[in-house]
Formats: C-alpha cells, sequence, structure tokens
C-alpha cells in the first residue's frame, strides 16, 4: 500500500506547446507497473483550454470547480459543471478547458499504453473555442 499525500507533489504550469491560456496541473498520482492508471487536478483560468488530442485508452474528467467546456470533433460544443463526469473513449480527438468568462477545475484520469497517456496534436483555434 501506498500513500500520496495531499499537495505532496509541486504543481507546474500547462505547456505553451499543448494548452492555450493559463492553466496549472498538480499531479495526484501515477501506479506503478504494472497498473498503469495516473491522475491529475487540472486548473484552467477563463479562457484556457487544451488543444486538440485523444487518448490511447481513454480519459475520465470529474468536474470539481467552475464552469468548463468540453468538444469531441465534429460535435457541438458541451458545457461541463461541478460534478459532471466525462468519458472520452481511446482515440476521440477532443478538448477542453474553462469557459471564457469562468475558471474551471477538473480530475483527470487516464491510463498509459506503452509509456503514452496522450497524443497532442494542433491547438483549438479562438473560432473554434467560441462556438
Amino acid at each position: 500500500m501506498k500513500i500520496i499525500r495531499n499537495a505532496s507533489q509541486a504543481s507546474v504550469s500547462g505547456s505553451a506547446d499543448y494548452f492555450t491560456g493559463n492553466v496549472r496541473i498538480d499531479g495526484m498520482f501515477q501506479a506503478e507497473e504494472p497498473a498503469r492508471v495516473g491522475g491529475a487536478t487540472v486548473t484552467f483560468e477563463p479562457g484556457a483550454r487544451t488543444a486538440w488530442h485523444t487518448h490511447p485508452l481513454g480519459q475520465t474528467l470529474i468536474v470539481t470547480q467552475g464552469r468548463g467546456w468540453v468538444q469531441e470533433l465534429g460535435k457541438d460544443v458541451q458545457e461541463i459543471n461541478p460534478g459532471d463526469i466525462v468519458w472520452i473513449p481511446e482515440g476521440v480527438k477532443h478538448w477542453h478547458g474553462a469557459t471564457a468568462e469562468t475558471a474551471m477545475t477538473h480530475i483527470a484520469i487516464a491510463e498509459s499504453l506503452n509509456g503514452s497517456v496522450v497524443d497532442w496534436m494542433e491547438h483549438v483555434t479562438d473560432e473554434q473555442y467560441r462556438k
């Protein structure tokens, strides 16, 4: 058994390569092999969002604060609020982040496949974000 104490891992800023706007990532856990699940709390300031991306084994988002948006490629943007849980299946191209006016925090949980948790793609344009 392993206990990971709250705030025992340093916060990092989301890289401009993968995020637009101010994003803070607080690592929560990364299970040891043979398990492959990990999680982090991610906070998006108003207007901040991920780039388009996929996950090889899917991703679960649990919204804890604020108001956000999530979009699957080719579908409408959907609003997400505290208590909402979003399941994104493997290989589905999507983005998520805060609304333009309100910050949003979620817990992100995903499994790695061959050491990869996410495949990053192009940034979400302002036009795509505002739809």
